[in-house]
């Protein structure tokens, strides 16, 4: 298995209306340190897709990560998750105490 397909493996455990981080899927996927390598892996995956849910991921800030070479998709992953009831406050961040994903099980690698 590959290690982006270790990452889309976690990231396709998270349940609609939770969040994780970069850094989080990095360690569940036995790459620690390795956020930006997370990051990287899902700028890969068609924003169409209902296979890999993507836009769950967000910064350690509990922010939607920010990117001129994300050419939109960065608005599209905060209205996605919206629609999926997660609340923003008003300086655009996600209450991670509230909203993120705890994974039953660490992946062993």
């Amino acid at each position: 298995m590959s290690t982006y397909d270790r990452i889309y493996e976690i990231v396709r455990q998270i349940p609609v209306g939770k969040v994780a981080t970069y850094g989080q899927i990095a360690d569940l996927a036995g790459l620690h340190g390795k956020a930006r390598l997370v990051g990287y892996a899902l700028f890969k995956v068609d924003t169409d897709s209902l296979d890999i849910p993507w836009h769950r991921v967000i910064n350690a800030k509990g922010e939607v990560s920010h990117s001129s070479l994300r050419k939109g998709s960065d608005y599209l992953q905060k209205h996605l998750l919206e629609e999926e009831g997660i609340e923003f406050d008003p300086q655009g961040r996600v209450n991670l105490y509230q909203y993120q994903w705890q994974s039953q099980s660490k992946n062993k690698s």
